[in-house]
Protein backbone atom coordinates (compact mmCIF):
# COMPACT_ATOMS: atom_id res chain seq x y z
CA UNK A 1 0.00 0.00 0.00
CA UNK A 2 1.51 3.26 -0.76
CA UNK A 3 0.49 6.21 1.50
CA UNK A 4 0.66 10.00 -0.03
CA UNK A 5 2.95 11.93 0.82
CA UNK A 6 0.69 15.18 0.73
CA UNK A 7 -0.97 15.70 4.21
CA UNK A 8 1.65 13.59 6.33
CA UNK A 9 2.61 16.95 8.48
CA UNK A 10 -1.12 16.68 9.78
CA UNK A 11 -2.21 14.68 13.20
CA UNK A 12 -4.38 11.69 12.00
CA UNK A 13 -6.47 9.34 14.16
CA UNK A 14 -5.14 5.89 14.11
CA UNK A 15 -8.52 3.85 14.31
CA UNK A 16 -10.15 5.06 11.56
CA UNK A 17 -7.40 7.03 9.68
CA UNK A 18 -8.92 10.56 9.61
CA UNK A 19 -6.31 13.35 9.18
CA UNK A 20 -6.96 16.84 11.62
CA UNK A 21 -5.38 20.48 11.01
CA UNK A 22 -4.21 21.12 14.43
CA UNK A 23 -3.85 18.25 17.51
CA UNK A 24 -6.48 19.67 19.40
CA UNK A 25 -9.30 18.66 17.24
CA UNK A 26 -7.71 15.13 16.61
CA UNK A 27 -8.36 14.67 20.86
CA UNK A 28 -11.70 16.18 20.43
CA UNK A 29 -12.89 13.91 17.35
CA UNK A 30 -10.96 11.04 19.51
CA UNK A 31 -13.46 11.85 22.74
CA UNK A 32 -16.34 12.29 20.67
CA UNK A 33 -16.08 8.96 17.80
CA UNK A 34 -14.10 6.82 19.92
CA UNK A 35 -14.80 7.09 23.70
CA UNK A 36 -15.53 3.52 24.34
CA UNK A 37 -11.82 2.55 23.41
CA UNK A 38 -9.71 5.05 24.52
CA UNK A 39 -12.12 4.66 27.94
CA UNK A 40 -11.28 0.91 27.92
CA UNK A 41 -7.43 0.68 27.25
CA UNK A 42 -6.55 4.25 29.48
CA UNK A 43 -8.11 1.59 32.69
CA UNK A 44 -5.33 -0.72 31.73
CA UNK A 45 -2.63 -1.59 34.07
CA UNK A 46 0.47 -1.89 32.31
CA UNK A 47 3.54 -4.37 33.96
CA UNK A 48 6.03 -5.99 32.08
CA UNK A 49 5.25 -9.03 29.83
CA UNK A 50 7.13 -12.68 30.66
CA UNK A 51 10.14 -12.66 29.92
CA UNK A 52 11.05 -8.71 29.65
CA UNK A 53 14.61 -7.67 31.09
CA UNK A 54 14.57 -4.08 32.80
CA UNK A 55 18.19 -2.48 31.75
CA UNK A 56 19.40 -0.70 34.68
Amino acid sequence: MVMPLVDEHKPKCYLCNNSFDSIEKLREHQKAEHREFFEHHENLKREPAPGDVTVF
